[in-house]
């Protein structure tokens, strides 16, 4: 009968498989490795808890380049789904794949079946991502909503970033007089409110 506590004909006692050390000069995941999944409450300050996730995923993969893009997606979509559906957990899934970084945020409002109920909702939620769809076409990108295929049903809203896109997204290309691109039509620039301090 084998024991593990036994010791083999060498001496030593038998146990099970440890994991591999990780030598020194370990080289990071590739990017196309990148698929993380995370579950945050359905609270305001979930949107941060994710942008800040996103930006620790993408620098282990050396994916520092398309980070402010990807921060900035990451909070209209986890925000707009709060707004809609406060108090239930929201699911982020980020995967790259094909050169572009795919961001889907599963929330539990479930379609409606009346029409124009439908309708209005389907406008609010385009308005709380108005932001986001400009972001998103500057980096040559899709989004779109629709009903989530997972068994919990609710609403699966995504954005697609094309790294080539994304890359230059937030810095500055023109001169201190404004933002220009490289074929010189205007960029717009966003700039977050300033909150008026203690009077």
């Amino acid at each position: 009968m084998l024991n593990p506590f036994m010791q083999s004909a060498q001496g030593r006692f038998d146990v099970c498989p440890v994991a591999p050390a990780v030598p020194a000069g370990e080289e990071p995941p590739s990017p196309d490795a990148l698929a993380c999944s995370l579950t945050v409450p359905g609270q305001a300050y979930s949107a941060q808890i994710a942008r800040r996730t996103v930006r620790s995923v993408l620098h282990a993969h050396l994916l520092d380049g398309i980070g402010v893009a990807a921060e900035q997606v990451t909070g209209e979509l986890l925000a707009a789904s709060w707004n809609l559906d406060p108090g239930r957990s929201l699911y982020l899934s980020v995967r790259y794949r094909d050169d572009a970084l795919r961001l889907t945020v599963y929330d539990g409002h479930a379609p409606h079946s009346h029409p124009r109920l439908s309708a209005h909702c389907e406008a609010r939620r385009r308005s709380a991502l108005r932001l986001m769809a400009v972001v998103v076409r500057e980096c040559g990108g899709a989004w779109g909503f629709g009903e989530s295929r997972e068994p919990g049903g609710g609403t699966r809203t995504w954005a697609t970033l094309p790294r080539a896109g994304a890359l230059g997204y937030g810095e500055p290309v023109g001169g201190r007089s404004g933002r220009v691109r490289d074929e010189g039509a205007p960029v717009m620039s966003f700039s977050p409110p300033v909150r008026p301090g203690p009077v």
